[in-house]
């Protein structure tokens, strides 16, 4: 008996709290006194079903707070289960598309293998990436990988990575994963300023853009007998460079600024917001850097070597970008510096 009346007390001294607020203003909703009658009577009829009171706190409805800031005075947000519920399909169809990516690129390269040259290098080089050029593509590219990567861990490591290596090494790992994601957003969001300014002119659309993507570079011939001329660029690199660089990467950056400083007073819905488009832009980012990430490494011979020392051969040039090569050629587009020459070696005139 004396439990009952403790609970039913209990159970009017909450009913009190949540109803207070109606009292400062008009209202039409129940009295006080009427909300701890029922809560009262529904102690003594269902212990412990706290239903009217939880009701009230869920319905989202701001009450009175004594603590700054916004939504303080809202004690749950009955959309953060929504938010929740959607971020399990999100990420199951992110991760099938990143799954199915990189089993379509090894069944390429099964088929294909590495894209190599079929004339002779000459031995002459040609500067395709200048030294600005080339450290505004890795910083931007390194901190996207590992901002890539990070990301993966966030989303899929509870469910994927805990099971295989055990709660302690994995805190250890999410822990890392969320402070370099958290602190390489700022450093990935300048050089990609930087790097969309350094290559925005090479990567124009042009009208021979067309019958690169009609063909889709002979990429789809086996025997590498279809060759399509291009310019410094061939169009599947623009589309990349305004789909992936431009249009997500910036998307990116700002849901992730809104993400990484809640201390400009978001309201929980809009990080919500952010936080879904973030994980799915991200993902889509992800899947569609693995072609370049391919290309630029085993997929195609010579690409990471021009990246990596700026240099590549006329051959190489000639077969993969003509249009670019005929430029540099006739004296168009510069042809850049010389390489550097081996140890007391000295470059002769040509």
């Amino acid at each position: 008996m004396r439990s009952t009346i403790l609970r039913a007390a209990g159970a009017i001294a909450l009913a009190a709290c949540v109803a207070l607020p109606a009292l400062a203003q008009p209202s039409t909703a129940p009295a006080p006194a009427d909300l701890a009658k029922e809560q009262q009577q529904r102690q003594l009829a269902q212990p412990g079903n706290n239903s009217p009171v939880w009701k009230e706190v869920r319905s989202g409805v701001p009450q009175t707070t004594s603590l700054p800031g916004r939504e303080t005075n809202v004690l749950i947000q009955p959309e953060g289960q929504t938010w929740r519920a959607l971020r399990v399909p999100i990420a199951t169809a992110g991760g099938a598309l990143l799954a199915l990516v990189l089993l379509a690129l090894m069944g390429y390269y099964a088929w294909r293998g590495p894209i190599g040259l079929h004339g002779t290098p000459t031995g002459r080089q040609i500067e395709r990436f200048t030294p600005a050029k080339r450290m505004a593509h890795w910083a931007m590219g390194i901190s996207f990988a590992v901002l890539g990567v990070t990301g993966l861990v966030v989303t899929f490591g509870k469910s994927i990575l805990l099971p295989l290596i055990g709660y302690t090494l994995f805190s250890w790992l999410a822990t890392l994963s969320k402070s370099l994601h958290n602190f390489l957003g700022p450093v990935f969001a300048v050089a990609l300023l930087v790097f969309i300014v350094l290559f925005i002119k090479d990567n124009i659309p042009r009208g021979h853009d067309a019958q690169w993507l009609a063909k889709f570079g002979g990429m789809l011939d086996r025997s590498g007998k279809t060759h399509v001329a291009s310019g410094k660029f061939n169009a599947g690199e623009k589309a990349l460079f305004w789909i992936l660089v431009v249009v997500l990467s910036i998307v990116l950056v700002v849901t992730g600024l809104v993400l990484n400083f809640p201390n400009f007073d978001q309201t929980r819905a809009t990080m919500q917001t952010m936080n879904l488009i973030h994980m799915i832009v991200g993902l889509i980012a992800t899947a569609m850097a693995c072609f370049h990430i391919y290309l630029g490494t085993v997929g195609m011979q010579g690409a990471l070597e021009a990246m990596r020392y700026g240099y590549v051969d006329e051959q190489w040039a000639k077969e993969h970008h003509e249009y670019w090569y005929n430029d540099v050629m006739a004296g168009k587009v510069p042809r850049g510096s010389e390489p550097p020459a081996p140890a007391g070696v000295q470059h002769r005139p040509a």
